[in-house]
This record gives C-alpha cells, sequence and structure tokens, in this order.
C-alpha cells in the first residue's frame, strides 16, 4: 500500500508542468472535462466550508459579443478563517483576495486548474513566514489534487 501512495504521489507530481507556467500559478492537469473540472472544485470548496462568491464562464461571455474562447472559468471563494489571518500578516494581501481557480481548456484539448501560488503572494505582500498563507496553500494543494483525481 505505501508502495502505492508513493507512485501515486509521483504520478500527481507529473500532473503539475511547466509547460504552461506562469511565474506565481499553480496548473495541474485534469483528466475530466472543464465544467466537471470546475464542478467538482466548486463541490469540494463548500464540503471544505469555503464560501462561493461568484462563479464566471469566460467563454460565455465570449460568445455574448461574437467571440470564440475555448472553456475558461473562474471560481471566486473564500473564507474569513484562512484570509483574515492572512491580511493580519500584510493587510495588502487583500487585494489578492477572495481565491480564486481557473479551469481552462488549452488549444490540444488538455484540461488545467490553475489557482494562485499562496507562497508567491505572501512573498509579494513581504509575508513570507506567515503561518496563514502556508496553511491555506496545502488547503488549495489538496483541493486540486483531489479535484483531478479520478
Amino acid at each position: 500500500m505505501k508502495t502505492l501512495n508513493i507512485i501515486f504521489g509521483l504520478a500527481l507530481l507529473f500532473t503539475i508542468t511547466n509547460s504552461n507556467a506562469v511565474e506565481g500559478l499553480i496548473s495541474v492537469k485534469s483528466p475530466l472535462s472543464a465544467k466537471a473540472t470546475m464542478d467538482k472544485f466548486e463541490n469540494l470548496a463548500k464540503q471544505k466550508g469555503l464560501n462561493i462568491f461568484a462563479r464566471i464562464d469566460h467563454a460565455a461571455g465570449a460568445k455574448k459579443v461574437e467571440q470564440q474562447l475555448r472553456p475558461t472559468e473562474v471560481l471566486i471563494f473564500g473564507n474569513p478563517k484562512g484570509g483574515t489571518p492572512l491580511m493580519q500578516c500584510a493587510q495588502t494581501i487583500g487585494i489578492d483576495l477572495p481565491l480564486k481557480a481557473l479551469v481552462w481548456e488549452d488549444a490540444q484539448s488538455q484540461v488545467w486548474l490553475s489557482y494562485n501560488d499562496l507562497a508567491y503572494i505572501a512573498e509579494r505582500h513581504n509575508a513570507a513566514n506567515c503561518p496563514a498563507a502556508k496553511k491555506i496553500s496545502k488547503v488549495l494543494h489538496t483541493l486540486a489534487i483531489t479535484t483531478v483525481k479520478q
């Protein structure tokens, strides 16, 4: 069983790639459709007690102005239990809250789940040692990996 866990963990590490690397953004491949990925992420976030503030379908918006865009959705979510301690470390972190998750499909039809790296955000606001950033980072990582796990 331990060997299976190690193999599974390594396989998940390989789903995180630098081919679409954007500084401060973590992107994880999803085997699901864009809609199914976002639906699953949203449900898991709710189960963790996170508030869902908005779900924005950018592809639907593009269609309204007669433009095309591959599936692209943003979920805005958070909780004062996590956000408040972050802002107590550095109040300017408030500009990066609530948190966001982006689900998008690339030109090769690969679906990705992306979110802002809390370590990057904390560093940006001179709060690299903020314990709340480390806790929230773990929650985001767990949400992302659980979302893309079949």
